[in-house]
């Protein structure tokens, strides 16, 4: 209850008023307040006035007392017969010149709220009646009609597009009469960047005024000074900022000023795209060198590691996929995860106590699916399985009704929902999602924290009696749960359980993933109205104004679909009491050199990862030597730095000085190329791999070949030596692992070979490389595949088809975390070892066709 929670905070902290923006109808804004008083049964005996204020709003007027004692009266604009400053000289005038300053309202309708303090559904008074109000300042009667006037035109137009055409009209001339007052900046010194006309939006209503983001800060400052004058964030505050769809437009923008917290700072929304993205890149590049933005990829990979609960992880994808406290039609959405209400114990060792998670609700039950199924084979397009979501504002305030009931009044026109239809009994609740006709809904993030207040009646509210005559009051609990925060608890304990663990990944494939749309989602029973689909219609191509506002007027009561994260299947969640695989895994990243803590390449933004991608051609040119006459394919250097060796498709091996910057020795093995070189330990020995399928050993010191290995049927294309092992990878579809004990240099004897272990591939290899702990290589094929495996066990772990075309070369970070690759498709990847999840992809001008560790030139840089 994070919006809950912060809402009753700022009533604490800004306004003792009774009044809140919920008093008003949807789509409602609230436009300027003045105090006065409300005559009661004027010249009469029994005369009194009512101190307080009169607020007007685009479609009603709302009298709010300063006694909690009376109640707050609204008036409908629409139910007004009469709205009038009566005249001096009429002979009825109920003011007199001592009372100037008065509004006449004659209505055949008002609602009365609030009265007591006690919230409660609205009493409806019906009959003509007459309500006068006496501003205190005088002089504003007449602006005051006047826009009542405008409003009240408005409101009796027949068609609501025509309506919403001319209030925002009304709304948009006040907008542009007014601006942000400087005299609110925190400093003297701030520099303005950017204003611009925005709305404040919080649950159920939103608040139009006016942005400005400074150098130091950004204000919001609403056009009726409601809940107070300005809203201010200190931009070196905030960690967090989303660009949010807002009524399937892309209009939105939320801010946080925390790393975890459920509810932001505040949620902006534009009247166009284009002040929206400016305002998210002043920040944006404020916060550039302050915080790290996360991507659906690299919290899956933090989840996978199990770094992230499954609530946690939920919370992400929530926030990524638009999800907002802010926005009822698209709150967090969360699964059932428990199927047992019936039992005194819970078992969270027994699969049976479990939801299925690849299943969408609506599919949990095959008598209900297979009639659904009927109807849609029979249904003319659009087809859709589901008539209701399984998230809707109507669904959230069902759960939270308890502790948000002015939220469930504002939806539903001053009324609570019929008792027979409250969330009486989690049961019950249960049972009639897998068997109600039209009841589909998924739970939401509360009944995995730790408030339990939204299942108990402490307001004490009337919520009204069942048909059996039992009054709504706390909801009912499962047997196992010995109360409020025990159910939560066991709740809890669920969700990040050994059996969730494993089948999440199901649930995100459902929801956020590549069963939410198309093909899969067919197969899957997952299919919703096209309109609650991002994207499902664009509100920009509908002219007619009637037709835009019934359109987004059912979006938003209907619930809206996620928007999609995922493209392929999710994997699962890595275990630490698996397989071999997965202890191997474990070993690999707790060995690692790298913090589990400190930032990775996948906690980067693709932004950001293009950025560090454009860093390389800052690089600057040194000195360059053409000493071969074809392409270099290999280079390797002494570890003093003296001494440079190189191999290249001319098929010699050369040594070049560093120090003197001469040539020093060029040697030639045989007519066919050479396709690698390293030095092995103590600068001793060069060793050279030759598509003649042979590698070669060359004698530093003696100046001539030394030893042969005749270990492939076709090229050998890159070698690789880590303690006393050879690594060859070849064209005839192998890699093997050699066990070498060199010969001693200063007698004839000739090296030893043992062969230790033979990685099989179904193509050609071109390249390898291992990572820190020389236990996992990587492979990559003439057909673009690359292969991770476990060296210890030669095992293959992954193989993925990264690039169409050959793998020209790849490399382990130094983390041992990913895997940089390098194609003939011009493009530059980057592979979670761990997952082996592709994390980033860049394309390049041209093929580089040796990369990091060759050069594809016959040049020495």
């Amino acid at each position: 209850m994070a919006f809950i929670r912060r809402r009753r905070l700022e009533q604490e902290l800004y306004s003792k008023e009774r009044f809140s923006l919920l008093l008003l109808n949807l789509e409602e804004y609230y436009f300027e307040q003045h105090t006065a008083n409300h005559i009661i049964n004027k010249g009469c005996r029994d005369e009194r006035k009512i101190r307080g204020s009169l607020k007007i709003c685009s479609k009603s007027i709302i009298f709010e007392p300063d006694e909690n004692i009376q109640p707050i009266i609204k008036i409908p604009l629409r139910d007004c017969i009469s709205i009038k400053a009566p005249e001096d000289n009429e002979a009825n005038n109920p003011f007199t010149r001592e009372t100037s300053g008065g509004i006449s309202v004659v209505c055949n309708q008002a609602f009365l709220i609030k009265e007591r303090n006690i919230i409660a559904p609205y009493k409806t008074v019906r009959g003509t009646t007459e309500h006068l109000f006496q501003l205190d300042v005088a002089g504003k009667v007449g602006d005051v009609v006047q826009t009542l006037h405008q409003l009240y035109r408005a409101s009796c137009l027949d068609k609501m597009g025509d309506q919403a055409a001319m209030i925002t009209a009304i709304l948009q001339s006040r907008l542009a009469r007014t601006s942000f007052d400087k005299n609110r900046f925190q400093s003297i010194s701030e520099t303005l960047n950017m204003e611009c006309k925005a709305e404040m939006v919080t649950p159920l209503v939103t608040n139009p005024g006016h942005v400005c983001v400074t150098d130091a800060n950004l204000y919001f400052q609403p056009l009726n000074g409601y809940p107070k004058p300005v809203v201010q964030i200190t931009l070196q505050n905030v960690r967090r900022i989303y660009k949010r769809r807002h009524g399937l437009m892309p209009l939105g923008l939320e801010v946080f000023c925390t790393e975890n917290d459920l509810c932001s700072d505040i949620y902006l929304k534009f009247y166009s795209c284009q002040d929206r993205d400016e305002l998210y890149f002043l920040i944006a590049t404020y916060l550039e060198n302050h915080i790290t933005e996360h991507t659906a990829e690299s919290y899956m990979l933090q989840w996978q590691r199990g770094h992230l609960s499954n609530y946690e992880y939920l919370l992400h994808l929530n926030n990524l996929a638009d999800r907002s406290c802010n926005d009822l039609s698209q709150y967090p959405v969360f699964p059932w995860i428990i199927a047992d209400y019936s039992s005194s114990v819970l078992d969270l060792t027994k699969p049976e106590t479990f939801r299925d998670l690849s299943k969408p609700i609506g599919a949990l039950n095959k008598e209900r699916l297979d009639r659904l199924l009927t109807r849609y084979q029979e249904m003319p397009e659009p087809k859709f399985m589901y008539g209701s979501h399984y998230s809707s504002p109507g669904y959230v305030l069902f759960y939270l009704v308890r502790v948000a009931p002015e939220y469930m009044l504002c939806l539903q026109n001053g009324k609570f929902d019929h008792a027979d239809r409250t969330f009486n009994s989690l049961a019950e609740t249960w049972k009639n999602c897998l068997d109600g006709a039209t009841d589909f809904k998924e739970l939401i993030p509360e009944f995995y924290e730790n408030d339990s207040s939204f299942l108990v009646n402490s307001l004490k509210l009337d919520l009204g009696k069942r048909q059996g005559g039992k009054t709504v009051e706390d909801v009912e609990l499962p047997p196992w749960a010995s109360g409020p925060d025990d159910f939560l608890q066991k709740s809890r304990e669920a969700l990040e359980s050994q059996y969730v663990s494993e089948h999440l990944h199901e649930w995100i494939d459902i929801v956020f993933g590549y069963k939410q749309k198309g093909t899969e989602a067919v197969a899957a029973h997952n299919v919703f109205h096209p309109l609650t689909y991002e994207g499902g219609v664009d509100l920009n191509s509908i002219m007619d104004p009637n037709e835009k506002v019934a359109l987004l007027t059912q979006i938003l009561e209907f619930g809206q679909t996620p928007k999609q994260l995922f493209t392929v299947p999710h994997p699962q969640r890595i275990l630490s009491k698996s397989s071999s695989r997965t202890s191997f895994h474990s070993v690999s990243i707790t060995e690692s050199p790298v913090s589990l803590h400190e930032e990775s390449f996948e906690d980067l933004t693709e932004e950001s990862i293009t950025l560090a991608w454009n860093n390389i051609a800052k690089l600057k040119l040194d000195e360059q030597y053409k000493i071969h006459k074809e392409a270099i394919t290999g280079i390797a250097v002494t570890s003093n730095g003296s001494s440079v060796f190189t191999t290249s498709q001319d098929s010699t091996l050369k040594m070049f000085s560093k120090e003197s910057k001469t040539l020093q020795r060029s040697v030639s093995f045989s007519n066919m190329a050479l396709s690698s070189c390293l030095i092995l330990p103590g600068d001793t020995t060069v060793i050279s791999s030759s598509w003649d399928n042979h590698i070669y050993f060359y004698s530093i010191a003696f100046g001539r070949r030394q030893d042969i290995l005749m270990g492939h049927d076709d090229a050998v294309s890159k070698i690789c030596w880590r303690d006393g092992r050879l690594y060859s990878a070849s064209w005839d579809s192998t890699v093997k692992v050699w066990h070498c004990v060199p010969g001693e240099t200063l007698s004839n004897k000739k090296h030893h070979f043992e062969l230790l272990a033979e990685l099989e591939h179904d193509v050609s290899v071109n390249t390898i490389d291992l990572n820190a702990a020389n236990t996992v290589l990587a492979s990559g094929t003439k057909e673009g595949t690359i292969s991770i495996w476990d060296v210890t066990t030669a095992t293959m772990l992954h193989q993925l088809s990264c690039h169409s075309g050959t793998v020209f070369d790849a490399a382990f970070s130094p983390d041992s975390r990913h895997l940089l690759s390098a194609g003939e498709d011009c493009c530059f990847k980057v592979i979670d070892v761990q997952t082996g999840m592709l994390i980033s992809s860049v394309t390049a001008d041209e093929p580089q066709s040796t990369n990091f560790f060759h050069y594809p030139e016959s040049r020495l840089c």
